[in-house]
């Protein structure tokens, strides 16, 4: 089984409303839970495999889209503890890690920096414009989604499957990042992102 939903909220999250932080984890966690719970009587039986389509971003968090980084993260927990919980029913649990994929939910339109609610443009606008136009830079670089098909498809028919799956140059970078301290990759980020 493939559990896969997903959007993107972008915003500072000192100015995310409350109400976007809970659609974006109801979309991208709660609801792929909903689903999994659905199918686990047949997944136990059959003694299937769980898929969850996560991100990078579940491991490497970016500015602006702290929200959509939080709900990956969850994915992360929730298919550390489903490898435990469901294990002794010979259900094997992966999660894949794709970085920039060249699928819609980065064209789709994001609120822009005028429409931050006030105070917020005059705070983070040109930093977060930076940030909007390198991202739509790099999106031309994205990954064909076959190559995250190809993951899942192993995943799923492995004799030996993984447990994780970074997909993508861009995501195999920001794992490499996220093992530095703190500190020197917040810099490297900021760098790379702002600099």
């Amino acid at each position: 089984m493939v559990d896969n939903a997903g959007i993107a909220i972008a915003s500072p999250l000192e100015f995310l409303p409350p109400e976007e932080l809970t659609r974006q984890l109801d979309v991208n966690v709660v609801g792929q839970l909903r689903v999994l719970q659905a199918f686990l009587p047949a997944l136990r039986r059959s003694r299937g495999r769980v898929v969850l389509m996560g991100s990078i971003g579940g491991r490497s968090a970016l500015p602006f889209l702290g929200a959509y980084a939080m709900s990956k993260f969850a994915l992360e927990a929730m298919a550390d503890a489903l490898r435990v919980e469901l294990a002794p029913f010979a259900i094997h649990v992966a999660i894949v890690e794709p970085g920039t994929i060249a699928t819609p939910i980065w064209s789709k339109p994001q609120r822009r920096v005028d429409e931050f609610p006030p105070g917020a443009a005059e705070l983070y606008g040109a930093r977060a414009e930076k940030f909007r136009r390198l991202a739509a830079e790099r999106s031309s670089d994205a990954v064909p989604a076959v190559e995250v098909a190809k993951a899942v498809a192993h995943a799923l028919t492995a004799a030996r499957p993984r447990t994780r799956y970074v997909v993508g140059p861009d995501a195999k970078r920001r794992a490499r990042v996220e093992m530095l301290p703190d500190r020197l990759r917040d810099r490297v980020l900021t760098r790379f992102l702002f600099g």
